[in-house]
């Protein structure tokens, strides 16, 4: 790169045809096509170069301007293009360079083309390098006779490759199933957290809370009889579960009570709740509609049978203390 700046002012002297100092047969040039193909088509593009070997770091040196007659069939683009290599570097003496400059020319023509010369001054002598043949380029050839105009050709279908189905198809839906498996976990974790806590939760004291969701008559029209009468025996089945041990939420109304007898729960108590839960079954599974004093009985009925035998357990408890 150094000594490419030591050479950049002298590349903007033009190269004047009859430049002072001997004129130095140099040897050949290189013709190099871009393209790698066998033969040179029409528009292809060729690196036409010449190397200075062995060159002193500070030496002179003047490449000729590039112009192009706009009607000429060969056509040069862009200027020089220069590449340097260091050969040889040692103390207190200036190193030496090799150098590759180079120009890249065209053609739109098909035909054969005598190329000039490359002339480049150095430290005041013309070294001239001469091309080693001509530039034939290759026209493709048309068979005008036979030639039958085509329609556009259809969009090539190329078949989808493993690793693009891994990206666009798998991936995406095993992406989406984690997401729904990930959703799906969340909410089932939640609703067992909500069960821990209700669980945690004295029985008298969740009994209470969800037929405290009861109050009210707007349960009470016929079309919602139903709801009213499931949600308020639900509850109590999962109260005489938890207290009395019967496992009330797979029973009929029948096996409930014959479960219930011989506990603590008063004659009168255990009546009205007999009565309370065969006028539900009406309910919900004979299409029963119940008058509203029977409704307005429901939700006072249910809190006396929780209060009454949670009131039994705690004095059964504190006795037992006593004996103790």
């Amino acid at each position: 790169m150094k000594l490419i700046n030591l050479l950049i002012p002298a590349l903007l002297i033009p190269l004047m045809a009859a430049a002072e100092g001997r004129r130095i047969d140099a040897g050949e040039s290189v013709l190099e096509p871009i393209q790698k193909r066998d033969s040179i088509l029409i528009a292809d593009q060729l690196h036409y170069s010449l190397e200075l070997k062995d060159i002193t770091e500070g030496t002179p040196i003047a490449l000729p301007e590039v112009s192009t007659d706009p009607n000429s069939p060969m056509q040069f683009i862009g200027g020089w293009q220069l590449d340097s290599v260091r050969v040889s570097k040692k103390k207190e003496v200036p190193a030496r360079y090799n150098i590759k400059a180079s120009l890249t020319l065209t053609t739109f023509m098909g035909g054969t083309y005598e190329l000039p010369p490359l002339p480049v001054l150095v430290d005041g002598d013309t070294l001239v390098f001469h091309p080693t043949e001509p530039l034939v380029v290759t026209e493709l050839p048309v068979d005008m006779d036979n030639y039958v105009p085509g329609d556009i050709k259809p969009q090539v279908k190329v078949p989808y490759t493993a690793g693009e189905i891994l990206l666009f198809f798998v991936l995406p839906v095993l992406g989406l199933a984690a997401v729904v498996a990930l959703v799906l976990w969340l909410v089932k974790r939640s609703k067992r957290k909500q069960e821990e806590k209700e669980h945690a939760e004295p029985a008298h004291i969740r009994a209470l809370r969800k037929l405290d969701q009861y109050r009210g008559d707007k349960l009470w029209a016929p079309d919602k009889q139903k709801t009213f009468y499931s949600g308020v025996t639900d509850t109590l089945r999962e109260y005489i579960a938890a207290r009395y041990g019967v496992g009330a939420l797979e029973m009929t109304t029948g096996e409930i009570f014959e479960g219930l007898k011989g506990t603590d729960v008063p004659k009168d108590l255990f009546d009205e709740m007999q009565d309370l839960f065969v006028r539900a079954d009406f309910v919900k599974f004979a299409k029963y509609t119940a008058t509203e004093q029977e409704n307005a009985q429901v939700l006072p009925q249910a809190v006396k049978f929780v209060t009454t035998t949670y009131q039994s357990e705690l004095e059964e408890e504190s006795k037992k203390e006593e004996a103790e």
